[in-house]
């Protein structure tokens, strides 16, 4: 299995080898930087793919043959678009889960409620979801997805077990919050690209090209495109014969503390 602990074990026993053999025989410098560029590489995929497990396990799909998937929104809450999305889900009698950003919590306190008076599920996305947050000590982390926790308590009284990952990366550091703080980490197997991909075909034929049992979809509730988009992608996993249903049931989560 391709972990941080395995790859370092690996590269160690490795390194002792090219050493005993440098000593005996001699050998080029470039070996050395080949193997500290494969080394670099290989931590790398695992930071930055969600689905790696490099660093922690990180539910990501659920396996399965029902033609079930669940759906999921990131960065919110924000006025422009979030209450647009919850009618949707609303009428069309669809469960979702909301990974908010703390700081964007405050004035939008109305939002949230509603998020949770739906019955949606409510998951932390960090308080800060700075550009540098991977580069954060753990206990920066910590005290980052703690505010998220008060904020959230303070509005639904709800306290918050799920957490994604700031642009899905993770590393040492983040390992080590997550366990500290008792979060249960979740990914995605889908990644919509609803923030780059601004044509509305080409979003909908990339999104329903990826259906499949067991998918996890990401959106964004800050995409003007996500809310045009949503209602056909909705018909189109329901004209396929699939269900969207609550993440914490597809994956056999429990979404609070």
């Amino acid at each position: 299995m391709l972990n941080f602990r395995n790859t370092n074990i690996f590269f160690i026993v490795l390194l002792a080898i090219l050493i005993g053999v440098h000593v005996k025989y001699g050998l080029p410098l470039y070996v050395y930087l080949l193997v500290l560029l494969i080394y670099s590489l290989i931590v790398f995929y695992g930071c930055y793919y969600v689905g790696s497990n490099f660093f922690i396990k990180i539910l990501c799909s659920a396996k399965t043959n029902q033609k079930e998937i669940a759906i999921s929104f990131d960065d919110g809450p924000v006025t422009n678009y979030t209450p647009g999305i919850l009618q949707l889900l609303k009428q069309a009698n669809i469960k979702a889960t909301f990974f908010c950003i703390g700081n964007r919590i405050a004035g939008n306190e109305t939002i949230l409620n509603q998020i949770k008076e739906d019955g949606h599920i409510i998951g932390n996305h960090s308080y800060s979801h700075h550009f540098w947050f991977d580069m954060f000590s753990s206990k920066k982390m910590m005290h980052d997805l703690r505010l998220m926790d008060e904020e959230l308590k303070r509005v639904t009284g709800l306290q918050a077990k799920l957490f994604r990952p700031p642009y899905g990366v993770t590393n040492p550091n983040l390992k080590k919050a997550i366990i500290a703080g008792n979060y249960t980490p979740v990914g995605w197997s889908v990644r919509s690209m609803d923030t780059v991909i601004k044509d509305e075909k080409k979003l909908l034929d990339k999104i329903s090209s990826s259906l499949k049992p067991g998918a996890v979809f990401l959106f964004h509730d800050t995409s003007a495109t996500t809310l045009k988009v949503l209602p056909a992608f909705i018909k189109e996993v329901k004209n396929r014969g699939y269900h969207i249903v609550p993440l914490d049931k597809l994956l056999h989560l429990t979404p609070y503390a």
